[in-house]
């Protein structure tokens, strides 16, 4: 009988009959084999807050004048592939990429919830369910470990947004929790904090951990000494982080050129951007990116620089609202702070990461956690909209130059055939990295968790 978590798609109706097949001893009984792995890490750079898919990679030239983006479409390095102008530098690089624009998220009571959207995406599981989800991150640290030691195997730059509150660890044991580097990577003096001795010197601090091992002395044989086994690779990780000058090396932009820093943006974003890229490099699991333009005298009213347009959506400077607004706080979708930094940086990471040969084992997703409606409200802005949205992938695999799914005329709702969802999404993470989905995680309560349990690999990427 076929587990009560796996619903009852097509592709496992065949896997039904498979089980079926082998207990009559025509099949091996092991038929959910997994993937062979085509990504050995994941980058994924997560916009929050809702990124207008009409007017960056899904454009409708066709669209009503009174609710049409003003930035018109424009030829990519792809023949027939078209993105906004907003998307000017990404567009050379269309040919790594594959844009998946039938996303949509069916769960109700996340549409009006960015926590609860930010929640979904982080750990592909729709919140509110019996048992709390750990993110991806933390799962893919849990089922794979770390090539890095002396990094910790999820790391999320910088994990100081507004909804920075929404990672979880679930039933993971703490070993697996993400790493926030916070602060603002793009200043000079910027450190990741706790990374230093505090002023202990390299022989005491070895000393002192030396003194801690000897109480794991005679522990018994048993759960507990496991645990202790546990906390002592723990410890020794711990070790390795502070004392191993590769860890400092892994977080210093300073040390990289100043044209390549210069190529993904000065600013924030792009700085955080390049830390991700090197964070990969170092050879970190799962690295994500959260990132919005701080608050600074350049851009004055943008107080929260996220991507929730409710308000003057196409402003070429501060949405500001004197009597206060959904979408105050940030500046319109077209300037600097907002399209022009993210283009730039996307385009300069995915021709980073291509030309060091990051991309063959690499998987990189551009997220978000929903779109933007097709009409234009009262307020000159866009609001939160489900039915249809853009996420973009590349690398470990994935076609290059590719167009998944199709969208209306105004880009509200989703006209082919095949729509996929967050769980598909973070099926597809599992899948690359060769995790087997059915085999599952287990509670403290050993009740079993199956990963993605909603969801499919998206083929198209596979």
């Amino acid at each position: 009988m076929m587990h009560p978590n796996f619903p009852l798609r097509r592709r496992n109706v065949l896997r039904l009959g498979a089980v079926g097949l082998s207990s009559l001893g025509v099949l091996p009984r092991a038929v959910a084999v997994p993937r062979q792995a085509r990504a050995k890490q994941v980058l994924v750079i997560f916009e929050q807050g809702g990124v207008s898919q009409m007017d960056t990679f899904d454009p409708k030239p066709e669209m009503p004048e009174e609710h049409a983006s003003p930035f018109p479409q424009i030829d990519t390095n792809v023949p027939g592939v078209h993105v906004t102008e907003l998307l000017a530098r990404t567009s050379r690089h269309l040919d790594k990429l594959t844009l998946v624009r039938c996303m949509t998220q069916p769960t109700p009571g996340i549409s009006n919830s960015h926590p609860k959207g930010t929640q979904h995406v982080l750990s592909g599981e729709a919140p509110g369910g019996p048992d709390e989800m750990p993110d991806i991150g933390s799962v893919v640290s849990y089922r794979l470990g770390t090539s890095a030691r002396h990094l910790p195997s999820y790391i999320m730059v910088p994990g100081t947004g507004e909804q920075h509150d929404n990672t979880r660890l679930g039933f993971l044991p703490p070993a697996h929790l993400v790493f926030k580097t916070g602060g603002q990577p793009h200043k000079p003096d910027w450190k990741v904090p706790n990374l230093g001795l505090l002023g202990i010197d390299e022989r005491r601090f070895r000393d002192r951990t030396d003194l801690l091992s000897t109480l794991d002395v005679g522990v018994p044989a048993s759960r507990a000494a496991r645990d202790a086994n546990a906390l002592a690779s723990l410890r020794e990780q711990a070790v390795d982080m502070l004392t191993n000058p590769a860890t400092r090396q892994a977080f210093d932009l300073q040390a990289e050129p100043l044209a390549l820093r210069e190529k993904y943006g000065l600013g924030h974003r792009g700085q955080c951007y390049l830390l991700g890229r090197k964070l990969i490099e170092a050879g970190v699991r799962f690295v994500t990116v959260e990132c919005r333009e701080p608050p600074a005298p350049e851009f004055p009213g943008g107080s929260n620089m996220n991507w929730d347009h409710h308000d003057f959506i196409y402003s070429t400077g501060s949405t500001a609202i004197a009597n206060g607004g959904a979408g105050a706080g940030r500046w319109g979708i077209g300037t600097w702070p907002m399209m022009g930094s993210t283009d730039q940086a996307f385009a300069a990471l995915i021709e980073d990461m291509h030309d060091r040969g990051l991309l063959a084992e690499t998987l990189v997703v551009f997220a978000t956690e929903f779109g933007r409606t097709p009409r234009i409200n009262d307020r000159k802005g866009r609001d939160h909209w489900t039915h249809a949205f853009t996420m973009a992938f590349a690398g470990a695999g994935v076609p290059g130059g590719q167009i998944v799914g199709s969208t209306d005329r105004e880009g509200g709702f989703i006209t082919s055939s095949n729509a996929y969802t967050i769980e598909d999404y973070a099926a597809t993470i599992y899948e690359k990295l060769g995790i087997n989905r059915h085999d599952p995680l287990y509670t403290p309560t050993n009740r079993p968790i199956y990963l993605a349990r909603k969801g499919e690999a998206i083929p198209e990427l596979m």
